[in-house]
């Protein structure tokens, strides 16, 4: 009897380890669709003029908490972190919209991190941690963690797989994040700059035409896009070099 009800909890415990993250994101984007529909239904509001309502309150002196806030737990949601940087770059330009992504960032970084370190292989899919698309960094971020995250940034792996299988890896702290900061910045200023491209209070208001566009903060961002391909192609090249011996141990 007591066995038989042991192996049950252990049933229900993977079950939670494996679908946890699911069902946080579930929740958190139901209340966020149920504030959203909420606040239109009460305030009798259209979408767009509800998002620019959302707009000018991160606008606000407490916005950048409030973004801030939003990015570090987007990894629960399941959230692009392209789409928040885009946000930040359109909402406070390329300077201090640099700055708030990068914080926002690696809070998100160490959020999935910690999650990686206390729910181990539960936060990744099985093949990753067998070998899978990162699964062959593994060894690397054991020996250099600031190196082996820097790579793994340049050659833009997914953001939230390497902060968990560093986490899960239970790599140092310190290095991965210095690596993470270093190496996402190049794909940071991209997004950013891509996001200041864009007039919000325009686009919002369905004033959509060329003039919505700063030429130059776009071009901006796409040479850096392609710079960041370039080198992320060469990152590549020379990972798969025989003659590679930079990852070997000596």
């Amino acid at each position: 009897m007591d066995a038989g009800c042991g192996q049950q909890e252990k049933r229900h415990n993977s079950i939670l380890a494996r679908h946890w993250q699911k069902a946080a994101a579930a929740a958190m984007w139901i209340a966020l669709a149920g504030g959203f529909l909420g606040y239109a239904a009460i305030s009798g509001s259209t979408p767009a003029a509800t998002l620019q309502a959302l707009v000018d309150l991160l606008r606000s002196p407490i916005g950048p908490l409030i973004y801030i806030l939003i990015y570090t737990l987007r990894p629960l949601a399941l959230f692009s972190a392209v789409v928040v940087s885009l946000a930040g770059g359109a909402i406070w330009g390329p300077v201090w919209g640099t700055v708030f992504v990068v914080i926002g960032s690696n809070m998100s970084a160490t959020l999935a991190y910690g999650f990686g370190r206390v729910l181990g292989r539960g936060v990744m899919p099985d093949d990753v941690a067998n070998g899978g698309i990162a699964g062959r960094y593994a060894e690397r971020l054991r020996t250099n963690a600031f190196a082996a995250t820097l790579v793994m940034r340049l050659i833009y792996l997914p953001y939230d797989l390497v902060n968990y299988l560093a986490g899960f890896l239970r790599v140092p702290y310190r290095p991965f994040l210095l690596g993470s900061i270093l190496g996402a910045l190049p794909g940071t200023l991209t997004f950013v700059l891509a996001g200041a491209a864009l007039d919000l209070d325009d686009v919002l208001a369905g004033r959509f035409s060329v003039s919505v566009v700063n030429p130059w903060s776009l071009a901006f961002s796409a040479v850096l896009f392609a710079g960041g391909l370039g080198v992320a192609r060469m990152l590549r090249r020379h990972e798969q070099a025989p003659q590679d011996s930079v990852w070997q141990e000596r």
